[in-house]
């Protein structure tokens, strides 16, 4: 989670009532306010980047890449606290948009829509206004569309714009044999990428880099919950706390490579979405509303248990829920999506895996019928009837 301007100050919010988190007084919009700062900041002749943060939480802090100048702009047309009502009021439709492309039946939608109204990392986010809720409908575009190469390029490419774990997606495509899907990302972002160049400049993207590396500590960052972090607050010395991390890096990278090999595609573009939040050098808890995409498709496929992964991070749980609740659940419904992949995919033995060709994304819906992908279907032919000669 990201930090107000006074970090003790931080626990409390995990005790604000039921109907408080969207309103509390000093965190509306706060992280808003300091990418509209920053961009305003830099439209006034400042720098865009300020060098003089040694940690990620505080007010003011500004890291994600130059495009993101690009989607920020138009908001700076706006008083700041218009701008952050504003942006509040986008972050709530793009959830509401997300839900509505899932590739789920109506019952599942449902069902996602209400975990998210209970979901404090969801609402701590709007609440915030972070990113999140705009990089879940985009997750969801590229779920939905994952074999059309240009809406899934196009989707990948404005969450890389905006993110930098999006581009495992990348890597995603390229292993499953999607390769015009790389190259629509890489299109689509180059475009994004020259614009924010003219705009900001080369050294931006210098700057960028330095204060990211500078920032991102997993072990010394209050208030985060990298397994880490957690290790660390439990006692262990920093050695085996770094120890903890590496390892948990290492096994996200062999679970998802696991599943582009031996799971389904859904299952496996899934897992990446889940990877690309816990391998995070800092896992805040609002990352948290990035599952409610892979629990849509567990519910799918009749795995009702998975809504007690979002609820146990709801509202109603704020300060009861220990801390460890956050990477357990990531790493839950990570293992939940993988497994259930393998066995789709066993079931499947005709069906391409990654390495190979690409495989069409699930379509439980009649809508879905029209999106077939682009490369030609690998489903047997019917054996044509021929009439006896006479």
């Amino acid at each position: 989670m990201t930090a107000p301007a006074a970090p003790a100050a931080r626990p409390l919010d995990r005790f604000v009532p039921l109907a408080l988190p969207v309103v509390a007084v000093g965190t509306l919009g706060f992280d808003f306010l300091s990418y509209d700062s920053a961009v305003r900041r830099f439209l006034a002749g400042g720098v865009l980047y300020d060098q003089s943060f040694d940690f990620t939480g505080a007010f003011g802090l500004f890291y994600y890449p130059p495009p993101f100048v690009l989607l920020a702009l138009p908001l700076t047309l706006l008083a700041p606290s218009s701008a952050a009502i504003a942006f509040t009021a986008i972050l709530l439709v793009t959830f509401i948009a997300a839900v509505a492309l899932m590739p789920v039946p109506a019952r599942v939608r449902w069902v996602v829509l209400l975990l998210g109204g209970m979901s404090w990392p969801l609402v701590y986010a709007i609440k915030l206004g972070q990113v999140g809720p705009i990089l879940l409908v985009l997750f969801t575009i590229g779920w939905r569309w994952m074999d059309r190469p240009w809406r899934f390029g196009a989707a990948t490419a404005i969450g890389i714009a905006i993110k930098i774990q999006p581009f495992l997606l990348v890597g995603w495509a390229l292993l499953t044999g999607r390769r015009r899907a790389v190259w629509a990302t890489l299109a689509v972002f180059a475009v994004f990428a020259v614009a924010a160049t003219l705009v900001a400049g080369p050294s931006s993207w210098v700057d960028q880099a330095t204060l990211l590396a500078r920032v991102s500590k997993p072990i010394d960052t209050p208030h985060n919950f990298t397994p880490g972090r957690l290790a660390f607050e439990a006692g262990a010395p920093v050695a085996l706390a770094w120890a903890v991390q590496i390892a948990n890096w290492v096994a996200v990278a062999l679970v998802v490579l696991y599943a582009i090999r031996r799971a389904s595609p859904v299952a496996s573009y899934l897992a990446v979405v889940i990877a690309s939040q816990l391998i995070s050098p800092i896992l805040w808890d609002h990352y948290a509303l990035m599952l409610l995409l892979p629990v849509a498709w567990l519910l799918l496929k009749g795995q009702w248990w998975a809504v007690l992964v979002p609820l146990a991070t709801s509202v109603p749980l704020v300060g009861i829920s220990p801390s460890v609740t956050y990477p357990l659940a990531f790493w839950v419904t990570l293992l939940a999506v993988v497994w259930l992949g393998r066995a789709e995919q066993r079931a499947a033995p005709d069906a391409p895996v990654a390495f190979d060709a690409p495989q069409a994304s699930d379509a439980p819906e009649a809508s879905e019928a029209p999106d077939a992908p682009d490369a030609p279907s690998t489903a047997p032919r019917p054996v044509p009837i021929t009439k006896a000669a006479s």
